[in-house]
Formats: C-alpha cells, sequence, structure tokens
C-alpha cells in the first residue's frame, strides 16, 4: 500500500482494466466474456463494485447488445464502458458508428487476438485497421489509445474517460492477448468518486433526461438524419472536431532516437520487444532507436514527418501482414525507405528476430544477421 487509496498489486492486464475502472468512477460495465478478455468481466464480478460504489456491471446476452447499453449509458452523461476482442469488436461497429454520430462518449477496450474470422485466441495485432479507420459506416473516427504494459492498460482507463467526455466522442483502449494476460506490478489510482447527477447535468448538458428531470431541458439524439444538407453540415461539424484533437491529442514516446540512423516503429506488445531489439543492434555498434505510437488515432505522423529526413531506414514491427506501416509510409513521403516485418495468426516473435531483420536490411554481413547466436 502507498497510502489509503493507491494501492501496488500484481495484476493481469485485463484485470488491471477492470480496477481502474472502479476506481476512475465509471457508472456502468456492460460486455460478454470472450478469449483472452474475459478477466475484465470475471475481475468486476468478483469485485462487486455495485456494493461500493453503485457501479452496474452486467453480462449482457451479445457485443451487439453490450454496444447499445454503452450507447444508452453514453447518451445519458454516464461513464459507461464494454471489453471485448477481435470478432466481437466487429459486432459492435455499427454501434460504434452511431455513437460516433450522436457524439455520445463511451469506451471501448479491445483485446486483440489473431484473425480473420473466429482466428485463434493468441495474441495478435490484426485490428488495427478495424480500431483506427473503423468497421462502421459513414465518415467517423474513435480515439484510439495503445498501451504498452500492465501499468499503461490501468492509466489509459482514466485518460479514456477524460477524453471521451472533452471530445464527446467514443475512446478505444487498443491491446492485445499478450499485455492482456500478462501479470505486473501496477500502481492503482485513488478513488475517483462517480459523477452526481447534479455534476452530470452542469458538465453535460446535451445529454438525454427524459421530459426534463430535475428542471432540465429535455434532449434529443438520433443519428438518423433525412436532409442531406443537414446531414453534411453535421458530417462537417465531426471533421473539424477531429482536426482540433489531431492537433492536441498526439501522445508517443521515443527510445534512443537522438542519433538513431535506423528507426523501428512499433505500438503495444511488439514494442516492448522493439525495445529488447534496440539493446541488441546498439550493443553491435548500429544506431538503432523506436518510436511508439502511444496514440494510434490521432497518429503521431508530423513528428514521423520530421525524423525522417534524418534517418537511413525505418523498419515497422507489428503482429499482423502489414497495416500500421501504410500509415507510417503516408507520413513519411517517400523521404527514407520504410520496411515491414511481422507475424500473423497469433505467432510472436523475439528481439533477437527483429534485431536480425534490421541487419538484413541494412546489409550486414552474415556474422552480424545472426544475432540470435551472439
Amino acid at each position: 500500500m502507498m497510502d489509503e487509496e493507491r494501492e501496488i498489486l500484481l495484476l493481469k492486464g485485463n484485470e488491471a482494466i477492470a480496477h481502474a475502472a472502479i476506481r476512475y468512477g465509471c457508472d456502468g460495465f456492460f460486455g460478454y466474456p470472450i478469449t483472452p478478455q474475459s478477466e475484465v468481466l470475471e475481475t468486476l464480478a468478483a469485485l462487486k463494485p455495485w456494493e461500493t460504489t453503485g457501479m452496474v456491471v452486467l453480462q449482457s446476452e451479445s457485443e451487439v447488445a453490450s454496444i447499445n447499453m454503452v450507447y444508452a449509458g453514453g447518451a445519458t452523461g454516464k461513464c459507461v464502458m464494454t471489453s471485448s476482442s477481435s470478432p466481437g469488436v466487429a459486432l459492435m461497429q455499427e454501434g460504434i458508428s452511431y455513437m460516433a454520430a450522436c457524439e455520445i462518449p463511451g469506451l471501448v477496450v479491445s483485446v486483440q487476438r489473431g484473425g480473420p474470422g473466429l482466428g485463434t485466441i493468441q495474441p495478435s495485432q490484426s485490428d488495427y485497421w478495424q480500431a483506427v479507420y473503423g468497421g462502421g459506416n459513414g465518415d467517423y473516427r474513435v480515439i484510439v489509445l495503445a498501451p504498452d504494459s500492465v501499468q499503461e492498460m490501468a492509466d489509459c482507463v482514466g485518460k479514456a474517460f477524460d477524453m471521451m467526455f472533452k471530445w464527446r466522442m467514443p475512446v478505444m483502449i487498443l491491446s492485445d492477448g499478450a499485455i492482456g494476460q500478462m501479470m505486473e506490478r501496477v500502481v492503482l489510482p485513488s478513488f475517483r468518486p462517480r459523477r452526481t447527477e447534479e455534476e452530470i447535468a452542469r458538465q453535460c448538458p446535451w445529454a438525454v433526461n427524459g421530459l426534463g428531470l430535475r428542471g432540465r431541458r429535455a434532449n434529443f439524439m438520433s443519428s438518423l438524419e433525412m436532409d442531406a444538407l443537414e446531414m453534411e453540415r453535421r458530417n462537417r461539424h465531426m471533421q473539424e472536431k477531429y482536426k482540433r484533437i489531431e492537433g492536441q491529442e498526439v501522445l508517443f514516446e521515443e527510445y534512443f532516437t537522438e542519433d538513431a540512423d535506423l528507426l523501428l516503429v512499433a505500438y503495444g506488445i511488439a514494442a516492448r520487444i522493439c525495445k529488447g531489439a534496440v539493446g541488441l543492434l546498439r550493443g553491435k555498434g548500429i544506431k538503432a532507436g523506436l518510436l511508439r505510437p502511444r496514440t494510434l488515432w490521432p497518429f503521431p505522423e508530423r513528428r514521423l514527418g520530421q525524423m525522417s529526413s534524418s534517418l537511413g531506414q525505418m523498419l515497422v514491427v507489428e503482429f499482423s501482414e502489414g497495416q500500421m506501416v501504410r500509415d507510417v509510409r503516408c507520413a513519411v513521403e517517400g523521404r527514407c525507405p520504410v520496411h515491414f516485418f511481422g507475424h500473423s495468426g497469433g505467432v510472436m516473435t523475439s528481439p533477437e528476430e527483429v534485431a536480425d531483420e534490421a541487419c538484413r536490411i541494412l546489409g550486414k554481413s552474415n556474422e552480424m544477421v545472426n544475432i540470435a547466436s551472439w
């Protein structure tokens, strides 16, 4: 224990999400079990926050039901969330699009597993496009946070809650089965009380509230608009908001980039592995560094563009067949070569394998390439 409220615990990433949700004042969780994220719901059920904070925890009948419960709860100004994994999040896409259209706050935690289809239950990063570009209809965005540790899983919950109300939109935490299942030391936040009805009325004047409860005006929300010009006006309003977000909310980490000739770009668990590869390469005199996007949208394209003019090569590492690499290439605009290395279907890599690939693209000797034998 650090003090009366902040705790240090050994937790899985999924468990950290559950603990953080309670401590950050979540009003309700609506979810459905699916490997490898089921511990979020299971931990909330074990902690019984409805007895201490009044938080609602409900296992819904499906992922479609889950996201629509989040849609409804967020529309009333409540702090609500869900969690799922790849095929489950695919089922939520229509609801996420509806929430974006109505500018409703809500948190979706996506713990990726290998696909496509039902795929495997092993960790993967093949849902980058699903998260960043959205599988729902229309011109919309969601803010996407990408933790690389169990500690960041907990921290991102509070950040997501703040962002989703600040910008009135869905926010996604995009994790993976490795971070969701692995255990690390976590410093949990102090308790943030749930907001009162009076605070919600003051902070969320847009929220629906029946027929003007507690003296408030009656609000109405719908994503349907029959007037094409009005629908375009609403779209343009959202796009202006997204531009402001791109100017204010970009987050990233740089690791040994000051003198780097070779830049690795990776997020989540792949970034953890790449830090080990940077150490191996530096140990052999190769000036390697890492840029880790902490927000996948908004993406750190400006910083990557700035760095590309002084780099010899970039290597994007992700556990997919190549998704984020396209955003990196767009940011670089041909100023330096951008290579891709990855596995899919739940296959993981190692720092040695990443370092081997870096040496290969740099044209180093066979002795250098066989880093696994160092």
